[in-house]
């Protein structure tokens, strides 16, 4: 199993944040099946402040690009990611479309 972690930040605004994490309370049934379908068998987001981690862990039927097809034919993943973008911004340093950034490994125990 694969695991690859993701930083993404929040607008820094105390009712936006306090509104994303409720959303992620309840995360659509459309958007978990989603997850499963492209291979992901754990993924948690963890928030400091308005900065956001996600530790994905992958089977081996997981591939980045498959994952992207299958979310641009998802009208209901689009709605979530759309929406997810009045909460969100991206990192300085991200490229022109990339929401949440693939984060280096630089260290293991």
């Amino acid at each position: 199993m694969k695991i690859y972690c993701f930083a993404l930040d929040l607008i820094n605004d105390s009712k936006l944040i306090s509104e994303y994490k409720k959303y992620h309370e309840k995360i659509w049934p459309e958007i978990t099946n989603s997850i499963k379908a492209a291979g992901i068998e754990n993924l948690d987001i963890y928030l400091i402040g308005n900065r956001l981690f996600m530790i994905m862990k992958v089977n081996e039927t997981f591939t980045f690009e498959k994952k992207t097809i299958m979310d641009l034919e998802n009208p209901k993943v689009q709605e979530w990611e759309n929406l997810m973008w009045n909460y969100q911004q991206k990192l300085p340093f991200a490229k022109e479309g990339e929401k949440w950034v693939l984060m280096d490994k630089i260290y293991q125990l």
